[in-house]
């Protein structure tokens, strides 16, 4: 293989203007990209002390705002396409009247900045097929067949470079109701079906390939909803990403055997920290991706804050949606809320960029806990929600303390103990900021955490994996979530979860596995453990959602002590909501 050493990278793009004159913009980008010598940890570097970013959903999904015909349709708005069973013919209708001439990159660019955001993914492509730029690979594009006439995605790709912002695209590989050979469009019978490969070969690979050519420097790809395509197209959407942009991120969203760069939690973070080394949280600002005429579920400002620092706190970034309208700009609220949250990271976001998962495994109910490295001690931020003037704050760690000040204000210092239990902050005073005010505990040396019990094998051999210490993987959809009144995963509608547990098993056995449930449907599901998996069918509980029954998953064998998975993974087509208690493993009785 031949090896690519300084390499000057050039990118030069013209720009629509207003008044229909061309302005041309150079942006000259050096860099090293040795594709043999970059490691994951160089690529993942400015990843991780990003921690935030904003994502898009933008296209003439806008138009309709989520209804067809007068009627609102279910789901988000960039589904209305398959929710209305829109031909395609009166699909691409939308187009005609999409014309964002509010649209303005820099602005846009500007407030995700203010925001503290680091990094910006927009929708090159999602599943209605509708690419939003100047696509060399079909006319069914934003310069083409829209009265807008303007390649959106190269002048945010330029107002990124200029204002020090990363920028990537989300592209649906498999997914595309308007193409012949694309998956997911079952009511048009209207198509001359063509096989996905066509598809694939015709339309995705050459897109994705213009996108990495002709937009600069692209930070992040970002996979959507795998389906089943052969290995060949697949491997070839993968390599020509790596190929071109060796620098590129990926996430974990293009087939089952391709695990990407990072894991992604859809609208819901994980409970507990993953087992995963790099992950994020997309969500919503409100409660639709695309924009909706009817959305007003819109997130507080201090939960949207809260989320941020949650995912920090478990060494994971928050990739946060916004939905602009079809003239090009969002809601007010959406704009609030970007601005109230630069106002926390103006004087906050030391405890949000570059910092590490909670050296402690169990969650405060004060806050959350955000940790830097610095001359071989722990430099640990305490982000205090429930701030009360006299009250400790535990924090499970047994160490010697520094220091320990509020970090907009080094000279109001806290006074700490060191017992047996762990360290211990006490709060003096009114809180700085009423949503979430940011301490500073400086330890004289690394952390050292008290243990907290692992989640393992009884004595007696069995085990028990409650849904309290479940986590969840592509979760997409509200389902599937703890709820603490009923101490289950409760309505787990969404056929993409896995939900999981990471345990440790000390006496190998076969074991009978026991789903404890409640659903009103019967539903299948796979189980996996140890290197097996099988499909088993569930049946109906009844009506009551609160009347749990057990349900017989099979045997499964364990040869030696360790640590296990143990998941849960819907079958596609055959699953139904379940609400899920628990799963034992009791060993066979020899």
């Amino acid at each position: 293989m031949k090896k690519i050493g300084i390499c000057t990278m050039l990118f030069v793009f013209l720009l629509g203007t207003a008044c229909g004159s061309k302005v041309e913009k150079t942006v000259v980008v050096e860099a090293n990209i040795d594709p043999e010598n970059i490691t994951d940890e160089a690529r993942m570097e400015w990843w991780q002390e990003a921690r935030f970013g904003m994502f898009i959903h933008w296209g003439i999904y806008s138009v309709p705002a989520g209804f067809y015909n007068g009627e609102a349709q279910t789901n988000s708005a960039e589904w209305i396409m398959n929710k209305g069973k829109i031909p395609v013919a009166e699909y691409e209708k939308f187009a005609d009247e999409f014309n964002p001439t509010k649209f303005n990159a820099d602005e846009f660019v500007a407030l995700a900045k203010q925001a503290g955001m680091k990094y910006m993914i927009i929708t090159a492509k999602h599943h209605d097929g509708f690419s939003m730029f100047d696509s060399k690979a079909t006319d069914y594009n934003i310069v083409d067949a829209t009265p807008f006439k303007r390649d959106i995605l190269k002048e945010l790709s330029i107002a990124c470079q200029e204002q020090g912002l990363k920028f990537g695209f989300y592209y649906s590989q498999a997914q595309d109701w308007h193409h012949p050979g694309g998956l997911g469009n079952s009511w048009d019978k209207s198509f001359e079906r063509v096989s996905s490969d066509e598809y694939v070969y015709e339309k995705a690979l050459p897109e994705v390939k213009q996108l990495l050519t002709e937009y600069g420097p692209i930070s992040n790809f970002w996979w959507d909803t795998p389906r089943e395509m052969t290995k060949s197209v697949v491997d070839s959407l993968h390599h020509i990403t790596t190929a071109l942009q060796p620098w590129i991120i990926t996430n974990d969203r293009l087939g089952d055997d391709y695990p990407g760069d990072h894991k992604t939690f859809e609208r819901n973070g994980p409970r507990h920290q993953p087992e995963a080394k790099y992950w994020e949280l997309c969500q919503p600002v409100s409660g639709s991706w695309g924009y909706r005429s009817d959305d007003d579920n819109f997130k507080s400002i201090p939960t949207l804050i809260h989320n941020l620092i949650d995912q920090s706190s478990k060494g994971g970034n928050y990739l946060l949606n916004v939905s602009p309208t079809r003239e090009g700009i969002l809601r007010t609220e959406a704009v609030e809320r970007m601005k109230a949250i630069g106002v926390w990271m103006d004087t906050n976001s030391e405890a949000i960029y570059g910092t590490q998962a909670s050296p402690t495994s169990t969650e405060p109910d004060w806050g959350r806990i955000t940790m830097k490295t610095i001359d071989d001690k722990a430099l640990l931020y305490l982000h205090v929600y429930n701030w009360e003037d006299g009250a400790a704050l535990p924090i499970r760690l047994k160490n010697n303390v520094e220091s320990c000040y509020l970090l907009t204000d080094e000279s109001r210092t806290f006074k700490t103990e060191t017992l047996d239990h762990g360290i211990q902050v006490k709060l003096t005073g009114k809180a700085p900021d009423s949503v979430a005010s940011v301490i500073v505990l400086k330890l004289k040396e690394m952390p050292n955490a008290l243990p907290v019990k692992a989640l393992r094998q009884e004595e007696s051999g069995l085990a028990v994996l409650t849904a309290y210490r479940a986590q969840y993987e592509n979760l997409q959809g509200p389902g599937a979530l703890y709820k603490e009144e009923w101490d289950c995963v409760s309505h787990w509608d969404s056929e993409t979860a896995r939900v999981y547990w990471s345990f440790e098993i000390d006496n190998p056995s076969t074991f009978n596995v026991e789903l404890g449930y409640s659903g009103s449907e019967s539903t299948e599901i796979t189980v996996a453990l140890a290197g097996t998996s099988k499909n088993v069918n569930v049946a109906a509980t009844g009506s009551n959602p609160k009347r749990f029954k057990k349900a017989d998953l099979g045997q499964f064998t364990v040869d030696k002590p360790g640590k296990y998975e143990f998941s849960l993974m819907p079958v596609a087509g055959k699953w139904n909501a379940i609400n899920l208690k628990d799963i034992k493993l009791q060993p066979v009785k020899k």
